[in-house]
C-alpha cells in the first residue's frame, strides 16, 4: 500500500488560469493549419518515454476529458519528473468547421487539480464494521483483500437471490474511453464480466434523456438527431428550446465553436426559448423569450393555433408523412376528435381552444409574442428547430419533446437542408468498431428505468410493468441487493431527493452490498460498502471517442502520461482479477492486456475506415481527423417514405400515437397526483409541482430547475479549487421581482427550501432568469451540514423522486421550493 504524499500542484496565478481557459484576453494558443482533409496534432511522446523519464527537461503526452459533456477533448499534457506540470489544448487543426482545432474548455484544462486533488483516493477501502455508510470511517486494505471479500458477498448474493439482484448503475464520469468506461452500461468492463457469469440487472435509458428516449418510439419509431449545427448556414431562422450547447457542448470538440463560428459567418437569427437567459441566448441568440419551466407544449399549442388559423403550416407535408394531425389522417381505432389538430381548435375532449391567450396562461409567454413567433417561423423557409434536453426533464417531459417535433412537422422542416425534426442537434461520427465492449450479451433480459433504482432496492418485487414500467418480464422477482458504481455519481449526487436516497443507501437490509470505483472520493462513494481507487485518464492508454462536433470526425489515443498514483489500478485489471475469481478470467481477457485490446479495436476499425492510423502512429499524433458530411436527419424519409419508411406502425411521423392511446387504457397511475397519465397527443399536462401548482401554491411559490454550469460537467469537476472556489462558485440565481419580494439583494447568503430539504446558497439577483422561477447550477456536491442544511447546495436536494409517467424518467426539473434570506 502507497503512503506517498499527495502531489502538490504548480502554483499559478488566477489570471494565467483564466487566460489559459479562454475567460480573459491573453496570448493565443498556436495553431497549425495542415492541408487536406486529414490533420494531425503536434508529436509527443509514448507511454514509456513518459511514466520512465526522470529528467528535469518537460515531456509532451498526448491524453484526453472524457466526463459527461458532450465533447470530447485532447490535452497535451507537460510531464517533468513524472508529474504533470501543465495543461496544454490540442495545437492541430485550424479555424475551419469541420478540420477546428479540438481545444479544450475551461474544465478539461484544469485537469491537473483533478488528478493531484485532495479527494483523490489512494487505496482501497472497506466500511470499518459497527458503522453505517456515510459516517466516513474506512479501513485501509488490500487490493487482494478487498477482491476477495467483494467476491465472497457477490457469490453469497447470487446464490441467494440471482443474477437479476445485482445492479449496475449509471454512471458517466469517464464516458469517453473504450476500456476505462462507464457509459453506456453494457459496454462497461463489469458489465463483460457479469455476462460471462449469468447477468446482472440492467436499465434503460439515462439520466440525461429518460423521457425523450421514451418519446422517440411513438413518434419517430427510434432516435433520431436534428441536422448537424454546421447546417444551420442554409437555414433563414434557428429556434432552440432549451438548448444551450455554449454551456453543456463547450470546446472544439463540442458544439461552440461550430455554432459561433455559424453565427459569425451566416448571421442566421436565433431565437431562444428558456427560462434562463443562457450563455447561448447570450452568445448566439437574437431573442430570448422566456418560459415557464415545464410548458413548452402549451406554447407550442399557442404557436400552431396560429400557424392553422393564418394557414402558415404545410398541410401538404403533414398529409403525406403525418399520421394524426387531422380527421383525415388518423389511424384505426382512434377516437374521433382525437388529432391534434382537434386538439388545437378546441374539439377533442378538453373543450379548450389553444389560443395564444390559453397559452399565455399556461407557459408566461405574452400572447402576442406568440403570434409573432408562430409567424416568424411560418415565413422563414426553411427553419431549424431543435431542443436541448431540460424540456422533457420534466414530470411530462415525453410531451413536451414530442410537442416540439410536432411543431418541425407543421413547418414542414424535417428532412431538408437547414431544417430539423424538432430533435437535439446531430454530428458526424467515426464508425468506429469496439469489440471488448460489444462482444457479450447479458442473459438477464429484466431491466429497469435509469431513475427506478431506489425503488427496485426498497421494494423491487412490487414492481411491475404497467405500474413501474418494468422491462422484460411483467414484474421484477427480487430487489436490488448488490449496486456496482463504476466513475458515476447518481447513488446519491445526481439523483433526486438527496434526503431520502441516502437514507435508503444507509439502511444496509436493502442493499447489501455497494461497491463503488472512482478517482476521487465523491458523495456517492461515502456511501459505499468498498471504495476501489481507480486511474486517471492519465496514467493509463485508451482509446477516446469523439464528441458531438459538428462535422468534424476524428479519435484520440491518451497515452500514459505518468504512473498510477499511489495504490490506484486500472479498471481492467482489477475486473480482470475479480473474474479470476469467478473462473472467468481468460474469457474475460482472451489473453489480451489492455493496450493490446486497443490495437485490436484500431485493426478492426481500419475494416471501416482504411485511412486510420497504427497505434503507433497515433499515439504519436495524439489526435486523428477528418471532415464528415453534415447531416441532415430524416433525408432518406423525406425523399421517398415508402421506399424508407419509419420504424412506427404506420411507418410514418405518428403526431397521434395508437400505441400510446391503447397504454393508456392499461397503465396504472394514481388518480391523485396530477399529471400522471399518458396520452396519445403531445398536449400540455398540468403535473405535480409544475407551473400550474406553482400559480397556486402559498407554501412553496418558486419552481426550481437545474442549469448546467461551466465550472461542472453534472458532478465531475465538482471538487476542483480554481473552478468551484474562483471561475464559477456556486450561486442560485433568482429574479428581481422575486428577490424584492423576499428581502434579498444579490450577494446575500439565501435558503431555498421545501419539504424535502433545504439549501444554503449565495443569491445572484439576475433578469436572466424568469420571474417565479430559480435555477440552481446542477451538480455541485451535497454536504449536509447541522440540522441537515446543504451547504453544498446540490440542486437534488430539492428534487423528486417521482418518475414520469411514461419514461419513469427523474424528473428533476419539476419542483417547487420557497426562498428566503439566511440570518
Amino acid at each position: 500500500m502507497s503512503t506517498a504524499p499527495t502531489p502538490t500542484p504548480t502554483p499559478v496565478s488566477r489570471r494565467k488560469f483564466l487566460q489559459w481557459s479562454g475567460l480573459v484576453g491573453g496570448a493565443a494558443v498556436a495553431t497549425t493549419a495542415v492541408s487536406g482533409t486529414l490533420l494531425r496534432g503536434t508529436p509527443g511522446v509514448g507511454v514509456a518515454e513518459a511514466a520512465e523519464g526522470t529528467s528535469t527537461d518537460p515531456k509532451f503526452v498526448w491524453s484526453a476529458c472524457t466526463v459527461n459533456c458532450g465533447s470530447r477533448c485532447p490535452l497535451r499534457l507537460q510531464v517533468e519528473d513524472g508529474r504533470v506540470t501543465r495543461v496544454l489544448p490540442d495545437d492541430g487543426g485550424d479555424n475551419s468547421i469541420g478540420s477546428q482545432q479540438i481545444r479544450a474548455c475551461v474544465r478539461g484544462r484544469s485537469i491537473r487539480h483533478r488528478i493531484y486533488n485532495p479527494d483523490r483516493l489512494k487505496t482501497p477501502l472497506k466500511r470499518k464494521p459497527g458503522t453505517k455508510r456515510g459516517d466516513g470511517e474506512w479501513i485501509e486494505i488490500s487490493w487482494e483483500q478487498a477482491l476477495d471479500e467483494i467476491a465472497d458477498q457477490m457469490k453469497g448474493i447470487l446464490d441467494k437471490y440471482g443474477n437479476e439482484s445485482i445492479y449496475l448503475a449509471y454512471g458517466t464520469g469517464t464516458i469517453g474511453g473504450t476500456v476505462a468506461r462507464s457509459w453506456p452500461p453494457v459496454e462497461t468492463p463489469f458489465a463483460r464480466f457479469m455476462n460471462l457469469i449469468g447477468g446482472y440487472l440492467n436499465h434503460y435509458a439515462d439520466y440525461s434523456t429518460a423521457q425523450i428516449t421514451a418519446a422517440y418510439p411513438y413518434h419517430y419509431g427510434s432516435w433520431v438527431t436534428s441536422n448537424s449545427f454546421d447546417d444551420v448556414k442554409n437555414s433563414k431562422l434557428q429556434v432552440m428550446f432549451g438548448n444551450n450547447p455554449l454551456e453543456t457542448r463547450m470546446s472544439g470538440g463540442g458544439e461552440t465553436f461550430v455554432t459561433q463560428q455559424t453565427k459569425r459567418k451566416y448571421g442566421v437569427k436565433t431565437i431562444v426559448i428558456d427560462p434562463r437567459y443562457s450563455e447561448t441566448a447570450v452568445g448566439l441568440g437574437d431573442e430570448w423569450v422566456p418560459i415557464r419551466p415545464g410548458t413548452d407544449a402549451a406554447l407550442v399549442a399557442g404557436i400552431a393555433h396560429v400557424l392553422l388559423s393564418e394557414n402558415l403550416h404545410d398541410q401538404a407535408f403533414l398529409d403525406k408523412y403525418c399520421v394524426g394531425f387531422d380527421e383525415d389522417h388518423m389511424p384505426k381505432g382512434a377516437p374521433k376528435n382525437g388529432s391534434y389538430r382537434s386538439y388545437i381548435e378546441g374539439k377533442g375532449p378538453d373543450g379548450v381552444e389553444k389560443t395564444p391567450e390559453w397559452a399565455a396562461r399556461v407557459c408566461g409567454v405574452p400572447a402576442q409574442k406568440i403570434r409573432q413567433l408562430a409567424r416568424e417561423m411560418g415565413t422563414a423557409k426553411p427553419t431549424a428547430i431543435t431542443q436541448g434536453w431540460g424540456p422533457q426533464r420534466h414530470a411530462n417531459g415525453e410531451n413536451q419533446s414530442r410537442a416540439v417535433f410536432t411543431l418541425a412537422a407543421l413547418l414542414g422542416q424535417i428532412g431538408i437542408p437547414g431544417g430539423g425534426t424538432g430533435a437535439r442537434e446531430g454530428s458526424a461520427s467515426l464508425p468506429m468498431t469496439y469489440p471488448f465492449n460489444t462482444q457479450y450479451e447479458n442473459p438477464v433480459e429484466t431491466s429497469i428505468s435509469v431513475a427506478m433504482w431506489p425503488q427496485a432496492v426498497d421494494h423491487g418485487p412490487a414492481m411491475t410493468k404497467t405500474k413501474d414500467g418494468v422491462h422484460g418480464k411483467d414484474k421484477l422477482d427480487v430487489p436490488i441487493k448488490m449496486i456496482w458504481q463504476y466513475a458515476g455519481n447518481t447513488n446519491t449526487n445526481q439523483h433526486g431527493d438527496l434526503n431520502r436516497t441516502v437514507e435508503l443507501l444507509r439502511d444496509d437490509s436493502k442493499a447489501e452490498l455497494i461497491v463503488v470505483s472512482d478517482i476521487q472520493m465523491t458523495v456517492s462513494a461515502r456511501y459505499a460498502d468498498y471504495v476501489l481507487p481507480d486511474c486517471s485518464t492519465a496514467e493509463q492508454t485508451d482509446i477516446i471517442q469523439q464528441g458531438s462536433a459538428g462535422n468534424l470526425e476524428y479519435t484520440i489515443l491518451a497515452s500514459s502520461a505518468i504512473k498510477p498514483l499511489y495504490d490506484c489500478r486500472p479498471i481492467y485489471d482489477v475486473i480482470a482479477d475479480l473474474a479470476e475469481r469467478f473462473g472467468v478470467r481468460d474469457k474475460f481477457t482472451e489473453g489480451r492486456t489492455q493496450e493490446e485490446w486497443l490495437r485490436y479495436t484500431l485493426d478492426e476499425s481500419r475494416k471501416e475506415i482504411p485511412e486510420l492510423p497504427s497505434f503507433e502512429e497515433l499515439k504519436k499524433m495524439g489526435v486523428w481527423r477528418r471532415e464528415g458530411e453534415t447531416t441532415v436527419a430524416l433525408k432518406d424519409f423525406r425523399e421517398d417514405p415508402v421506399a424508407n419508411p419509419l420504424e412506427t406502425p404506420s411507418g410514418k411521423i405518428e403526431i397521434f400515437s395508437s400505441e400510446l392511446y391503447e397504454m393508456s387504457k392499461e397503465w396504472e397511475f394514481d388518480p391523485n397526483i396530477a399529471g400522471d397519465k399518458l396520452t396519445p397527443l403531445p398536449e400540455q399536462v398540468a403535473t405535480w409541482e409544475g407551473a400550474e401548482e406553482a400559480a397556486e401554491n402559498k407554501e412553496y411559490p418558486l419552481q426550481v430547475i437545474g442549469h448546467h454550469t461551466k465550472g461542472r460537467t453534472h458532478s465531475s469537476y465538482g471538487n476542483v479549487d480554481w473552478l468551484r472556489d474562483d471561475a464559477h462558485p456556486q450561486v442560485l440565481w433568482i429574479n428581481p421581482i422575486d428577490a424584492k419580494e423576499r428581502g434579498i439583494k444579490n450577494d446575500d447568503p439565501v435558503y431555498a427550501y421545501n419539504k424535502r430539504g433545504r439549501i444554503r446558497s449565495i443569491a445572484r439577483v439576475t433578469p436572466r432568469i424568469a420571474p417565479g422561477v430559480i435555477s440552481v447550477p446542477q451538480g455541485s456536491w451535497f454536504n449536509p451540514k447541522d440540522g441537515g442544511v446543504d451547504v453544498g447546495a446540490s440542486v437534488n436536494t430539492l428534487t423528486s423522486w417521482h418518475p414520469s409517467p411514461l419514461a419513469k424518467g427523474n424528473a428533476q426539473h419539476t419542483a417547487l421550493c420557497q426562498v428566503e434570506k439566511a440570518k
